[in-house]
C-alpha cells in the first residue's frame, strides 16, 4: 500500500462525524430474567433515547419500550438504574414524565405511580424487589414551590409491582440514600446513606434497617470511608465495597457478627457512584466472585474462588460496565476493550478455563485494525498543591494511519482531553470519537489527573481543595512531557473537556503561562461562584470538598473561576453548550464568550436547542466533532478534506485575536 505524506491534522478518514453516530449506541446496565437477558441502549438515531432490549432463549432480540417512552431517570440528574425485570414484566421510569411503569411482553405501559403536584416531580430509580414481591425504589420529591436543592427530599420507598398505588415510605431523613436491598426473609433493609457536604465518593455509611421495629444498624462507614453495592446473600449476610484500605475492596457483614475482608487487592473493584446502580461483581453457585477491578489505567475482569485465592483469566477486556450473574457458572457483562467499543458477552467459568460468547457484538465500524490508535499508559513528572514533585497518569494515542504520514521533520499536533467529573476516569475502550482525532493526524492525551479515580483514595483525594490547580497543573505537564519527548508539536498544543473538563480548559487558558494554543470547551465551568449558588441539589456542596465551603471561600471561587481572568486568555476557543442543561447552565458558557468578545478573542459559540448535560443526539453529536475539526483547522491552518463538505464554524475575530 502506498503511504501518501499530507501535514497532520489534514488525513482523510473512513472515521467520520457520520460514521461515528452510524447504528451507534450507549450500552447500559443488563439484567437476567431466566433464560432472558435484558439490556439498555442509548440512541442517538432516537433523539437519545433509552431502549430496553431483551434477548430470548432462541436468541432474538426486541425492543420492549414503545414508540415515545425512555427508559431514563432523572434521579441526581445523571440517573442510572431506570429499569429492572422479574418474571418476564419490565418496569421502568419514564424520562418524559419521571412516573414508574409496568409493561408485559406485547402489552401496553401501566403507570404503577400516581401523578405527581409538579411535573416530574417524584423521580424514581435503583428499584429492587423483595421477597414478596413488591419494589423498594428511591424517590427524588420536589416539592410544589420548592426553593430549588435545598427543598428536594431523597427517601426509599416501597410499591406494588401488579397495580397502581401510592408509595409508602420506607427510610428517610438523610441528605441522600441509595442501593435500597431487601433481604432474602424480608426482614431487613440495607441502605446507602450521606449528608452534605459529603459526596457519595468520600464519606458513606452502610445502614441495615429492622423493618418490624425500625431500629437501625450502622455496618460501615463515616467519615473517611466511602461504602457502596450492598447485596444480600441467602444465607443472610451482606456483601459490600469499602476503601476503608485505601482501596475500593469487597467485603462481608454478618448480623449480629463483625465485618470481615473478602477480597483485598491493590486495585479498586468500586467506581464513583455518579449514577445509581453499579454493578461490579457478582457471586456464583459455587460461592467463587466474579468481579472487576481498575488497575493502572485498565480495568479487567478477576475471579475469587471459594478458597480464597484470586486468578485474572486472560480475557481481552480493558473496561466492565456491568457485571451479572447467569447461572451456577457463568456472569453476563459489558464490556469493551482498546480495539473494539463495548459489547454484551457471556463469560462461562469452568475450573481454571474461560468461554466467552458475544450476545450483543460491538458494532463494525469499518475501521481496519492497523489504523486504530491503541492508548498507551504513560506516566509524567507533575506537582501537587503545594508545589511538591509526584507522578501523574494518562493514556496517549498516537497519530495513526495506513495511508497517510506527516510531512518529515513536522510534529503533529496534540489534544489534551480531560474528562469530567471531576471524580471520574479515562477510559482505555476504542471511541470512535478520539479515533476521529487520531486517523486524522492528532495525537491525543486523556489525562487521569490527580483526583481521577482508579489509582485508589489518596490519588483521589489529590484534587482535595485543589480544584483548578492540581488537574491543570497535570494537564499541562503531561503535553509539555510529550512536547519534551518529541512526540508532539509544542506550538500546537490544544486543550478539551466537558463539564468539569470544561472547567480545567478554561483554567488551563486562563494562566499567563498556560502553553495550550486552542481550547474546546464543552458545557464547563467559567463561574465557580455561580456554579455554588446554582446547580442541583447532588453537587450542591461538591465544591466545598473541591474548593472550601461557600461562602466562607468566596475569595477562593473568585480567584479559581475563569470568569475573573479573562484578562490572562491569549487562546482561541470553542465553546459548546446544550440549552436545556441544569447541571451547568447555558449561562455559564455565555458569560465566557460574552467576555473574550469583547476583549477580541478569537471564539465560535455553538448553542444545542433541547440538548441537557451532554449531547445525546446524533445531529449534535456530529455537529460538535466537525466544527470543533473546522476550528483547529482555523487556528493550526491546516485543509479539511474535501470529501467530508465540513461546515466551516464561525470563528469570531480570528483575524485580529491576540494569539
Amino acid at each position: 500500500m502506498t503511504i501518501s505524506e499530507l501535514p497532520f491534522g489534514s488525513w482523510p478518514t473512513s472515521i467520520t462525524s457520520e460514521s461515528v453516530v452510524s447504528a451507534a449506541v450507549r450500552l447500559g446496565e443488563v439484567r437476567v430474567d431466566g433464560g432472558e437477558v435484558y439490556w439498555a441502549e442509548g440512541r442517538p438515531s432516537e433523539g437519545g433515547r433509552t431502549q430496553i432490549v431483551r434477548l430470548g432463549a432462541d436468541g432474538e432480540r426486541v425492543d420492549l419500550l414503545p414508540e415515545g417512552m425512555d427508559a431514563r431517570t432523572a434521579v441526581h440528574e445523571y440517573g442510572g438504574a431506570a429499569w429492572w425485570v422479574r418474571g418476564g414484566v419490565v418496569y421502568f421510569v419514564n424520562w418524559a414524565d419521571q412516573r414508574v411503569y409496568r409493561i408485559e411482553a406485547g402489552g401496553a405501559a401501566v403507570a404503577l405511580t400516581p401523578e405527581p403536584v409538579v411535573a416530574r416531580g417524584d423521580r424514581y430509580g435503583d428499584g429492587a424487589f423483595g421477597p414478596d414481591g413488591a419494589i423498594v425504589a428511591v424517590r427524588e420529591r420536589h416539592p410544589e414551590g420548592g426553593r430549588g436543592a435545598i427543598d428536594v427530599r431523597n427517601e426509599i420507598v416501597r410499591l406494588a409491582a401488579d397495580r397502581s398505588s401510592e408509595p409508602e415510605s420506607l427510610f428517610s431523613g438523610t441528605d441522600f440514600v441509595v442501593s435500597p436491598r431487601v433481604s432474602p426473609d424480608g426482614a431487613r433493609l440495607a441502605v446507602v446513606t450521606w449528608d452534605h457536604p459529603s459526596m457519595p465518593w468520600d464519606d458513606t455509611v452502610l445502614r441495615v434497617r429492622d423493618l418490624a421495629t425500625g431500629v437501625d444498624t450502622v455496618v460501615a462507614g463515616g467519615p473517611g470511608e466511602s461504602v457502596g453495592e450492598p447485596r444480600w446473600q441467602e444465607d443472610g449476610t451482606l456483601l459490600f465495597l469499602s476503601d476503608r484500605n485505601g482501596w475500593w475492596n469487597l467485603y462481608r457483614w454478618t448480623p449480629g457478627g463483625e465485618v470481615e475482608a473478602v477480597i483485598e487487592v491493590e486495585a479498586e473493584i468500586g467506581v464513583p457512584a455518579w449514577q445509581l446502580g453499579s454493578s461490579r461483581y457478582a457471586v456464583l453457585g459455587d460461592r467463587s466472585i466474579v468481579f472487576a477491578r481498575w488497575r493502572d489505567g485498565y480495568d479487567g475482569l478477576a475471579v475469587r474462588r471459594p478458597d480464597g485465592s484470586v486468578a485474572e483469566p486472560a480475557l481481552p477486556f480493558s473496561a466492565i460496565a456491568a457485571i451479572e450473574r447467569a447461572g451456577d457458572n457463568a456472569v453476563i457483562v459489558v464490556a469493551g476493550a482498546p480495539t473494539a467499543e463495548a459489547g454484551i458477552y457471556r463469560i462461562e467459568f469452568v475450573g481454571s478455563d474461560t468461554a466467552v460468547e458475544t450476545l450483543r457484538a460491538p458494532r463494525d465500524l469499518g475501521i481496519e485494525p492497523a489504523d486504530v490508535s491503541a492508548p498507551e499508559p504513560i506516566s509524567f513528572p507533575s506537582t501537587d498543591r503545594t508545589g511538591a514533585p509526584r507522578t501523574a497518569h494518562a493514556l496517549f494515542y498516537p497519530p495513526t494511519s495506513t495511508r497517510y504520514r506527516g510531512p518529515d521533520g513536522e510534529l503533529p499536533p496534540l489534544l489534551v482531553m480531560i474528562h469530567g467529573g471531576p471524580t471520574a476516569h479515562a477510559v482505555p475502550v476504542l471511541s470512535p470519537s478520539t479515533q476521529y482525532w487520531t486517523n486524522r493526524g492528532f495525537a491525543v492525551v486523556d489525562v487521569n489527573y490527580g483526583g481521577s479515580t482508579g489509582y485508589g483514595r489518596a490519588y483521589r483525594e489529590l484534587l482535595r481543595d485543589a480544584w483548578g490547580v492540581v488537574d491543570v497543573a497535570d494537564c499541562i505537564a503531561a503535553a509539555r512531557w510529550l512536547a519534551d519527548n518529541g512526540r508532539v508539536d509544542p506550538k500546537r498544543l490544544a486543550i478539551r473537556g466537558g463539564s468539569a473538563g470544561g472547567y480545567t480548559t478554561l483554567a488551563a487558558l486562563a494562566r499567563e503561562d498556560t502553553p495550550f494554543a486552542a481550547g474546546a470547551d464543552h458545557y464547563g465551568v467559567a463561574d465557580l461562584e455561580a456554579l455554588a449558588a446554582e446547580t442541583h441539589k447532588f453537587e450542591s456542596r461538591y465544591l466545598d470538598g473541591l474548593i472550601g465551603a461557600y461562602p466562607a471561600e468566596r475569595d477562593r471561587y473568585r480567584e479559581l473561576s475563569p470568569i475573573h481572568h479573562v484578562d490572562r486568555f491569549r487562546s482561541p476557543l470553542i465553546v459548546l453548550q446544550g440549552s436545556e442543561d441544569a447541571v451547568v447552565p447555558p449561562n455559564q458558557s455565555e458569560m465566557i464568550v460574552d467576555a473574550l468578545r469583547e476583549r477580541g478573542i478569537p471564539v465560535a459559540y455553538l448553542l444545542f436547542p433541547g440538548e441537557q448535560h451532554g449531547f445525546r443526539r446524533a445531529e449534535n453529536i456530529r455537529t460538535a466533532l466537525d466544527s470543533e475539526l473546522s476550528f483547529y483547522a482555523q487556528v493550526f491552518g491546516f485543509e479539511l478534506p474535501d470529501e467530508e463538505k465540513i461546515e466551516p464554524v464561525t470563528v469570531e475575530n480570528l483575524a485580529t485575536g491576540a494569539r
